[in-house]
């Protein structure tokens, strides 16, 4: 049975402190890289239907996390946090400030020390979040920006993100057998073009077709826009011989972000890290790494990089 999520948020103004305990319904080193690497914080950190886009992010004692909040007219709040401790899968803390493109700080507005400490609670993880302030008057500009609405509605976007993560791993393939698919990432046509691949190449899906709106509710946690219950989540298409495609849509309500020349990958999955490695060592070679061979948020070991001729590469070991 899911637990009930743990949810306080307190606000103290004689010592120019928020505190937030907040529960997610993941392991501890899930929940950790969820808050620590770029492509997942872009996907739940700003509150709808703002996004969050990362310029820079070097997460490493001394590094910086260069980033703005992107709002539905296009308008840009940028942001620079400065890393100062990182005790692995256990707490960083660091200095937050809101600066310009260069990342030039604005002298004028508030800064805040972050300090979040990650605890396991049997299969969740509990967060909790300190954040201080300089002065009063800074704790008091950022309560009534919004903050807490704000970033309660981030954590929501998390929530979403880790269900929809999980629900994934459960439809994975049971087994290592390796293979080799492509990847497709479409802005809402993944039915309307895969229903037509299908009547090209007269197969059928694997396991149907798998909604947003399938995706399991846990006690507390938002339910699915209905925007976008019907759109794809993930669908299988075997094309010729063992060749899979498949697909997903990109909802911008869930903070994706599409580029062109960037929505399809030749998605490798071995039988083994070993494998995984190698791969990932030698395919990347000269290239451009987006992401380095790791484990991900949704329990598999996973690479997305551009190979030294221009192809889009993934790589995806799930370790069962």
């Amino acid at each position: 049975m899911n637990k009930a999520i743990l949810f306080n948020f307190e606000v103290e103004k004689e010592n120019n402190l928020i505190k937030v305990e907040r529960s997610f319904q993941a392991p501890k080193d899930l929940v950790w890289a969820a808050w620590t690497e770029a492509d997942i914080l872009d996907q739940w950190w700003a509150p709808k239907p703002w996004q969050a886009v990362t310029k820079a992010m070097d997460f490493t004692e001394g590094g910086r996390w260069h980033y703005y909040m992107q709002g539905p007219e296009g308008e840009r709040h940028w942001c620079l946090f400065e890393y100062k401790q990182i005790q692995p899968q256990v707490f960083y803390a660091g200095i937050d400030a809101f600066c310009d493109e260069n990342a030039v700080l604005h002298p004028s507005m508030p800064r805040v020390t972050w300090k979040n400490t990650f605890t396991a609670d049997g299969d969740s993880t509990v967060v909790q979040v300190r954040m201080q302030f300089e002065k009063q008057e800074d704790l008091e500009t950022i309560i009534q920006m919004g903050f807490k609405e704000g970033f309660t509605a981030g954590l929501e976007n998390l929530d979403q993100y880790i269900a929809a993560q999980f629900y994934l791993r459960k439809q994975n393939k049971p087994n290592h057998k390796a293979r080799v698919t492509s990847y497709i990432n479409l802005p809402g046509t993944t039915e309307e073009a895969f229903n037509f691949y299908k009547s090209v190449f007269k197969t059928e899906f694997v396991n149907g077709i798998k909604r947003f709106g399938e995706i399991p509710a846990a006690p507390g946690q938002p339910p699915v826009a209905e925007e976008i219950k019907r759109m794809v989540l993930h669908v299988e298409l075997p094309l010729l011989g063992d060749y899979v495609l498949m697909g997903t849509d990109a909802p911008k309500e869930m903070g994706f972000t599409l580029s062109k020349g960037n929505n399809m990958h030749i998605s490798l999955e071995p039988e083994s890290m070993e494998e995984a490695t190698r791969l990932f060592n030698e395919l990347s070679k000269e290239g451009e790494i987006e992401m380095p061979l790791q484990e991900m948020f949704y329990g598999a070991y996973y690479a997305g990089f551009t190979d030294k001729y221009g192809i889009n590469w993934m790589i995806n070991y799930q370790n069962n």
